[in-house]
Order: structure tokens, then sequence, then C-alpha cells
């Protein structure tokens, strides 16, 4: 989880770096004025901005539809308690019935196939479902981000 986070960050510093060094080596060449650094507050929005793509200014919505953000969040806790009851009902149980048997291998590769299914593939759809769609929707409208094309 940690190392998602430093990833996010510095793919938002790269391209923070990226966008903002163009400008000021420009200003500075032609020596037109003041050197267009962007203000803190731009790169903290950038920050929490569901976003890899720096700019200075992004589009908003005008208010933030509470209800909204409520329902997106309880899917991001439905989710959790859904991958929950597949680890409960579909996957720890085929490992219960082999702890109480001998060791062999075709018992412990049986489990693992049998659990392969509900245990890597609807875990990964929730992860998709709850993170990448609910939980950033959710963020965006909070900061009132308008440009939701997230899966383009």
């Amino acid at each position: 989880f940690i190392s998602i986070i430093q990833v996010r960050l510095v793919m938002k510093a790269h391209s923070f770096v990226r966008e903002n060094v163009p400008k000021v080596l420009s200003s500075v060449k032609e020596k037109a004025g003041p050197v267009p650094i962007p203000r803190i507050t731009q790169y903290l929005y950038f920050l929490f901005a569901p976003t890899l793509i720096y700019r200075d200014n992004y589009p908003r919505n005008p208010t933030i539809r509470w209800g909204y953000v409520a329902t997106k969040f309880a899917q991001v806790l439905g989710s959790l308690f859904y991958a929950y009851y597949i680890f409960v009902r579909l996957c720890i149980p085929q490992f219960r019935n082999s702890s109480q048997e001998t060791f062999n291998l075709r018992g412990l590769v049986l489990c693992i196939f049998n659990s392969i299914l509900p245990g890597n593939v609807l875990i990964l759809f929730l992860v998709f479902f709850a993170f990448l769609h609910c939980w950033l929707n959710a963020f965006a409208e909070m900061l009132r981000f308008a440009d939701r094309m997230f899966y383009k």
C-alpha cells in the first residue's frame, strides 16, 4: 500500500515538473517579466485530484453533491463486505478441509485451483469497482473535479 502511494506521488511530481519546467525556462530565456511559478494551492489540489496530468486550472463543478459522495462511499463499504463474504464462503472452506487431512501435493493444488475464480477474479473486479470507480469518483466530487473521463 505504501509503495503504491509512493509510486503515485512520484508520477504526480514528474508530471508537475514536466509541465512547469518548460514554462520557467522559456520565461527566463526571454526575460519576459516575472517567472510563472505555480502557487502551492494549485499543487495541493493536483495531489488530491484523481488525475496524473498537471494543469494550472481544471474544470470544476459549481456544487458538491453530498448524496452522490455518500452513495460512492457506501458502495466502497459494500464492496469490502462482499469481498469478506467471498473469502469466508468460497475460499477459506477449501483450505479448512485440507488442513484436517494429511498433506499431499494433489490436495493443495486442487484447493488452490478451486479458490482461484472466487479469490482472484471476483476480488480483482471488486478492487477495480471499489477503488477506481467509487473511491476516485467520491474524491472527484468532493474536490468539485469536473473532468470525469477516467476510463478514456
